[in-house]
């Protein structure tokens, strides 16, 4: 955690702020502190690297071709020895050394990652799906823990912590070296995490989480000999950043890497067609305050609005004594957010015995209310086999979310069926899942809203540059009795056809999810005091929407 003597320190020279981009560097995987320098498997190119955090200056160790460490991933340092992950194997050497390694022991499978704490050695294995724990004295198994994610995962150790980062669950989770039992878990700022120490920076004694990543990065290449000269390549993009949190146990939350953003989302009005409009008022929600995202400043663009709070969420009004054929006008609104990634932390056991929903919550949250055709036998069969016969709520809303994504495959559609329809068709835009995933929630007697409206593009080290999404974007909120209402995404989550799934944003949001109108309708039209339907005249034919988004900074914690 960040000391108060933190915000002291320039913003610059302050090591929580500051990506470490090693020189050389290709495929950056385990990594360890060492003193004052952290060290690092470059698994592309087999170099054993040693790195300074302050100044990126990188260094060989292994300069000699004949210790060429290439597809090792797991990298740990105890005692001056150094510890490798190596395709099926683990191996270890003294570090300062000729680096000749001697095997320790070899496993059914690949070898990812590897910690040490005194005598005991943990492997985590990808394809065994556990955590293999040895004797570092002997050689032989102590025990083996359930891995706690899908993915290649990689490890360290801290006191009585294991930390494992997952490749696919883009978490950080903590883990009870004893029991395996996971404590809480942060979901990291960017894609792809492949390693993690914990480092202690001699100049301010703070201990930093490290997080090493590793994906291929497109880019445009300007070609000569080509015809067009502009062509589209990857690269490799390594590099490694501190994850910063916040453990709230009262709230079951923990919070990670947080930015300043600046979103603007304005109207241009241009209809296609001539209309004419009288006493219009044209309302758009304006983001919410959250446990996770805190609403610093709102101010309007091109027209002036009023403010209006409807379900405990903001809007924003403007007002036209008329709208009529050949008038422009650009309107809308600019605001300045705190946001940061949460992830949310309750077992099955936790909601055993929950209160009953109160009249008023099953009214506005168990009905069908938005055409969710929740009255067709396809849509009421599906409910029915979702859940089996689960009773427990989490575990109903988790079965749920990999039925639908067993039955749906994600595609973009210029409007959204309702929930019969896309599970006929078994292909739905991310608005359509959510449509599914509320019709059989609310037929199991789980309570639950829209919340959204846009993603942020997650590039979280382009500041001051304006960005665009490609896409609106919808996901749910499910109502847990007696604690509140907890973040469930629609579709990103569904990676794999046929699973497994990450649970990364079952209970979770990443610092790039923009919380706007929770339960509400996002715009609406209103002309003479009546709603202006779809049907007769349509928002997006009347205007053109432009969303931007500006990451200012990155905000430690204070």
């Amino acid at each position: 955690m960040i000391p108060d003597s933190a915000s002291t320190l320039p913003p610059l020279q302050y090591p929580w702020c500051r990506t470490i981009r090693p020189i050389a560097a290709a495929a950056l995987h385990g990594i360890a502190s060492w003193g004052e320098h952290l060290i690092a498997i470059d698994a592309t190119n087999g170099y054993l690297l040693q790195i300074d955090p302050k100044s990126d200056n990188t260094k060989i160790l292994n300069s000699c071709r004949d210790a060429d460490f290439a597809y090792a991933t797991g990298l740990a340092i105890a005692d001056d020895t150094l510890w490798l992950a190596w395709n099926d194997s683990v191996y270890f050497c003294p570090l300062d050394g000729e680096l000749n390694l001697q095997h320790f022991v070899t496993l059914p499978y690949t070898a990812n990652g590897v910690a040490i704490k005194d005598a005991t050695v943990y492997i985590t294995c990808y394809k065994a799906g556990c955590i293999f724990i040895y004797n570092r004295d002997n050689g032989r198994e102590i025990t083996r823990l359930y891995a706690p994610g899908i993915g290649l995962e990689n490890i360290t150790v801290r006191g009585e912590e294991l930390w494992v980062c997952d490749r696919e669950e883009q978490t950080v989770f903590c883990l009870d070296r004893a029991t395996g039992e996971v404590q809480f878990s942060l979901l990291t700022p960017f894609e792809n995490p492949t390693g993690l120490t914990f480092y202690h920076d001699p100049d301010t004694g703070e201990e930093i989480l490290y997080v090493a990543y590793c994906h291929d990065e497109p880019y445009i290449r300007d070609n000569p000999n080509a015809d067009p000269n502009y062509e589209l390549q990857y690269r490799d993009r390594t590099f490694i950043h501190p994850l910063y949190f916040h453990v709230q146990p009262e709230n079951r939350a923990a919070l990670s890497n947080g930015y300043l953003i600046e979103m603007s989302y304005v109207e241009e009005l241009s209809p296609l067609e001539d209309v004419e409009l009288k006493d219009v008022e044209w309302r758009i929600a304006l983001p919410s305050e959250t446990a996770r995202q805190k609403v610093k400043k709102i101010e309007s663009i091109g027209l002036p609005f009023s403010e209006e709070i409807q379900e405990d969420q903001r809007v924003a009004v403007f007002k036209f004594d008329i709208i009529k054929p050949g008038q422009r006008h650009i309107f809308g609104w600019k605001a300045l957010l705190e946001v940061r990634s949460i992830k949310y932390r309750f077992t099955p056991r936790d909601v055993e015995k929950l209160p009953e929903l109160s009249p008023e919550f099953q009214t506005r949250y168990l009905t069908d209310n938005d055409q969710l055709a929740m009255d067709t036998e396809i849509v009421r069969r599906a409910a029915r086999e979702s859940i089996a016969r689960e009773t427990n709520l989490l575990r109903k809303m988790y079965s749920i979310r990999n039925y639908v994504y067993d039955c749906l495959s994600y595609g973009i559609k210029p409007h959204i069926d309702t929930p019969d329809i896309v599970l006929e068709r078994g292909v739905g835009s991310c608005g359509e899942y959510l449509g599914v995933l509320l019709a059989l929630a609310r037929l199991n007697g789980i309570a639950c809203r829209t919340v959204g409206r846009y993603k942020c593009p997650p590039h979280p080290d382009k500041f001051g540059i304006p960005l665009a999404p490609d896409f609106n974007h919808v996901w749910l909120e499910f109502y847990l009795p007696g604690f509140g209402w907890l973040p469930m995404e629609s579709n990103p989550d569904d990676t794999v056809e046929g699973g497994p799934y990450p649970t990364r944003f079952f209970m979770g949001l990443a610092w790039y999810h923009i919380e706007i109108g929770k339960g509400i309708s996002f715009e609406t039209l209103k002309s003479e005091g009546v709603l202006v339907q779809k049907e007769n005249v349509s928002i997006g034919e009347l205007a053109i929407n432009h969303v931007q988004f500006k990451i200012l900074e990155e905000l430690p914690f204070g």
